[in-house]
């Protein structure tokens, strides 16, 4: 079978947005460009983030379309002016929204190229009835409104935030997508189970936990976990604690309650693990 490729660019029309891959429309186009392009939501305009660069259309996954132009002087006057008639839908979506009493944090507000819909972004921690919103806003701005929530993951990451690490959010830095992230990854990474201290200023588990964890799982991998009874120079013994980065496990023999230290890999570990797998 036959793999066609297409020689195509990454786009994103919003930051940290979810890659939109375009094919050329002959124009020396370079990272950084911002192009008028078709999407869901109608004429937008995106920044081009990476390529040219040669994928299958299996690996992107759906029909590629062509990127309409380079935004030229008239675009980008155009592209200027709506964002600041967009900050302005904030402003008034936010006195609204007060005088309306909606549980609502809003959060931002774009137009699409042609002005035609007017998108407004907000957080809630209930469901909330905007119908009267969206009439009042439609019949000030004389455009389609759409009010979209966003969860509280995406709100962090479009607002910004510092983490605990004294930097910026992952998220609204680089993460354009959210991984599942469990608590097990705290527990296989012998970390503290304080929500205070595994917990994202969304509230959520850090993104971060996702990171070092395929190191853990393959560093302990077979390594007996703490609090369970190993039998060590032929006497039972109990895992008291084990650290990855020494390489080394704290047992406790049970007959005689004396501690032992023992340097990884020992007798246990070899009977145990296939480390061929």
């Amino acid at each position: 079978m036959i793999n066609l490729k297409a020689l195509v660019y990454g786009v994103e029309i919003t930051k940290l947005s979810p890659i939109l891959y375009y094919a050329s429309n002959g124009e020396d186009i370079k990272i950084g460009d911002l192009v008028l392009v078709n999407t869901s939501m109608g004429l937008d305009v995106g920044k081009v983030i990476l390529g040219p660069k040669e994928l299958t259309f299996e690996e992107i996954g759906y029909e590629v379309t062509t990127i309409l132009r380079r935004l030229n002087d008239e675009d980008m006057e155009i592209y200027e002016e709506n964002k600041k008639l967009a900050r302005k839908v904030k402003e008034v979506t936010e006195i609204k929204v007060k005088e309306l009493q909606l549980p609502m944090r809003v959060l931002s507000a774009r137009y699409i190229f042609d002005r035609s819909k007017v998108i407004v972004y907000f957080g809630s921690d209930t469901r909330v009835d905007f119908r009267e919103l969206v009439k009042e806003l439609a019949k000030e701005f004389r455009a389609r409104i759409e009010l979209r929530q966003i969860g509280i993951r995406d709100e962090v990451k479009m607002v910004g935030s510092m983490g605990l690490c004294g930097q910026m959010t992952c998220c609204s830095r680089f993460l354009r997508k959210f991984d599942s992230i469990k608590m097990e990854m705290a527990k296989t990474q012998q970390m503290l189970i304080n929500t205070a201290k595994i917990s994202g200023r969304c509230g959520r588990l850090m993104c971060c936990l996702a990171y070092e964890n395929d190191f853990y799982e393959e560093s302990l991998k077979c390594i007996p976990n703490e609090g369970t009874t190993i039998e060590y120079d032929n006497v039972p013994a109990r895992v008291i604690t084990v650290n990855i980065f020494l390489k080394q496990v704290t047992l406790q023999i049970i007959e005689n309650n004396q501690p032992v230290m023992v340097k990884l890999p020992f007798d246990y570990f070899k009977k145990n693990c296939n480390t061929e797998e």
